[in-house]
């Protein structure tokens, strides 16, 4: 009898113990990270949060985080929006984005979200390091990243929070400089050429940087004119006849003048700590097939942690790291004859092997 109760005693230690292996294997699975070890980078951490429903940030940041670990050092972690259901990556769940813990021990965000309904335990982080005044990189949608309908605590990060008042518009109007205000350019019908802006010809972020390599087929955001309170326009959108790179600037209104797509400015934490921020409407997996898109935003992530003295002056690497077909930018899951995300997909499909 004994012996069988040591049995299932050890049975029973034996079952908590993969339990446990298996909840933290799953753990580690919701996230990815890479880890930079030759470049300027090696010894800062850069996390970057993904979780919008539309421009493919679930692919745009996994190769975001590549270049800066291979090509500069950095170590990155990757956030996604992940149904917990399932643990896959489900852009369109608005509510989970399970690793905003890594935030505590990060040196810079770039965040990539939209309309994003996190729980308190989850903004928390989020809060905590925008209250240490640390720097921040918002990409397209988050300028509107947070639509807190169930969060009393954080509601004031809502991009709609008082957005007419000089307190409000929430973590697009208040930490990256504007909120969600319109479709400046016609979407999915007039794409976006970056013009570097004449004040910031010798301006770090433009170091390297040749005339029409910024392009996206995304559209230019529209903003509160002239620029955003307190921001430095870095580049102007031209908004162009179509969708090809090669298409002409459009006549007309909509590029007199022409809209900052991206931008500095800075936040100021409670403590008095000042953190630099960088901004573009801008974005979108597809636009980072353009090398140009790609280096302002190396160049972006140098200047925001203050090495803007690294930046070479004929530019940063840039390559793509490993496969890059970026998924066109749409709702819902990706169909015959539909853009939108693949389904099925776990963090570890980004592991910096593919």
């Amino acid at each position: 009898m004994m012996q069988k109760m040591i049995r299932m005693s050890h049975g029973l230690w034996l079952l908590i113990f993969l339990l446990l292996t298996c909840s933290a294997a799953q753990a580690e699975d919701l996230w990815v990270t890479y880890q930079g070890t030759e470049g300027p980078g090696v010894g800062t951490h850069i996390v970057l949060i993904s979780g919008d429903d539309e421009y493919r940030s679930e692919e745009a940041l996994p190769q975001l985080g590549k270049i800066l670990a291979a090509r500069h050092g950095f170590t990155c972690t990757v956030l996604f929006a992940i149904d917990p259901a399932t643990g896959e990556i489900k852009p369109d769940y608005q509510k989970n984005i399970p690793g905003l813990e890594h935030l505590a021990d990060a040196d810079l965000m770039i965040i990539a979200a939209r309309f994003r309904d996190l729980p308190d335990e989850q903004m928390a982080c989020i809060d905590a390091y925008l209250k240490a005044g640390k720097p921040v990189i918002g990409m397209r949608t988050s300028t509107h990243a947070f639509n807190l309908r169930t969060s009393d605590t954080y509601k004031h990060y809502s991009f709609n929070f008082e957005r007419n008042t000089e307190a409000g518009g929430g973590f697009g109007r208040q930490i990256l400089g504007e909120t969600w205000i319109n479709h400046h350019g016609h979407h999915k019908h007039q794409s976006t050429r970056g013009i570097i802006a004449p004040t910031a010809e010798e301006h770090p972020i433009a170091r390297g940087i040749a005339p029409g390599s910024i392009w996206g087929p995304t559209d230019v955001y529209g903003i509160r004119l002239p620029q955003p309170v307190g921001c430095e326009p870095i580049i102007l959108g031209a908004v162009l006849e179509g969708m090809s790179p090669d298409d002409a600037v459009l006549e007309g209104e909509k590029n007199d003048p022409m809209i900052p797509v991206a931008w500095t400015k800075t936040h100021e934490s409670e403590a008095g700590n000042v953190g630099r921020v960088f901004t573009t409407t801008m974005g979108a997996a597809t636009d980072l097939v353009s090398e140009g898109t790609r280096r302002m935003l190396v160049n972006a992530t140098y200047w925001t942690l203050g090495m803007e003295g690294q930046i070479p002056e004929a530019g940063t690497a840039v390559e793509l790291v490993g496969e890059y077909t970026p998924s066109p930018y749409g709702f819902g899951v990706a169909e015959e004859g539909k853009d939108g995300y693949v389904p099925g997909r776990l963090p570890s499909f980004y592991a910096m092997q593919r």
